[in-house]
């Protein structure tokens, strides 16, 4: 099995580790696309070039995938997928210009070194070749989190949209303090800070172009910031419900799978 990464950066680089097949880049930057190529074993060309594979994976920024698709998809002889973090209009992209072809939508939870860890999937039109590829990223010790586009969508506007916000929001607002006044929520956030702002400035700016939820995060601020002592115990009543049911909700499913 061959395929063709269209994006040679963190991701498609693993990708191209992950899988277990013959591997070529294309990228717009054919620098990049080298040193990946020489990291996993595989070939350059051009995103321009005519050649076609069994799989065409598109590992570019979200902003970019339904572009992406509608400019590659044609070189795809079996199937396509992704691993831009989006699923809705890559999906929709897909049916649009490959409609007879497999399909699947693959988002790693996880930044590439920190391999392995849970894939959301979404098989939008399963066959042979995606089985293949989906099961030699489960032989490498990851979880497949099977998922709609539209579940995986909504999620991600708080996993990643709000949840990058507020720390971002806490990072901008909070000051120094001297050392030995930590207390342990201010060391917890300060460790997300430092986690976050490790990354990479464009991949947020994508996030957060794509997805809902820092509004949610800011009216939550305003909030807390305007209410008084009453209206804050409420707020926070109200935030500890919300909680509370998510932790039953779980020990219900894992006390289902625990019975099975």
């Amino acid at each position: 099995m061959d395929v063709l990464i269209v994006g040679a950066g963190s991701m498609g680089t693993w990708f191209g580790e992950a899988v277990d097949a013959r591997v070529t880049f294309a990228d717009v930057d054919r620098e990049v696309a080298a040193a990946a190529a020489e990291r996993v074993g595989g070939d350059v060309t051009d995103l321009e070039a005519g050649t076609t594979y069994d799989i065409v994976c598109l590992a570019v920024p979200m902003t970019h995938v339904t572009d992406a698709i509608a400019e590659q998809a044609a070189r795809a002889e079996r199937a396509v997928v992704d691993v831009s973090g989006v699923m809705e209009p890559a999906i929709e992209a897909m049916r649009r210009h490959v409609p007879d072809l497999e399909r699947a939508s693959l988002h790693p939870l996880f930044a590439p070194e920190r391999a392995p860890g849970s894939i959301a999937v979404v098989r939008d039109r399963s066959g042979p070749v995606t089985d293949e590829l989906l099961a030699a990223l489960e032989a490498r010790g990851n979880e497949l989190l099977e998922t709609t586009a539209v579940d995986h969508d909504e999620a991600m506007e708080s996993v990643q949209a709000a949840a990058h916000a507020a720390v971002l929001s806490f990072a901008l607002a909070a000051e120094s303090v001297p050392d030995g006044f930590e207390t342990p929520i201010y060391d917890g956030l300060r460790q997300l800070v430092r986690q976050v702002t490790g990354g990479t400035p464009r991949v947020y700016a994508d996030i957060q172009e794509t997805y809902d939820g820092a509004e949610a995060v800011a009216d939550a601020a305003a909030a807390i910031a305007a209410a008084d002592a009453d209206e804050l115990e409420a707020l926070y009543r109200e935030a500890t419900a919300g909680w509370q049911e998510q932790r039953d909700d779980r020990r219900d499913v894992e006390s289902e799978e625990d019975s099975e």
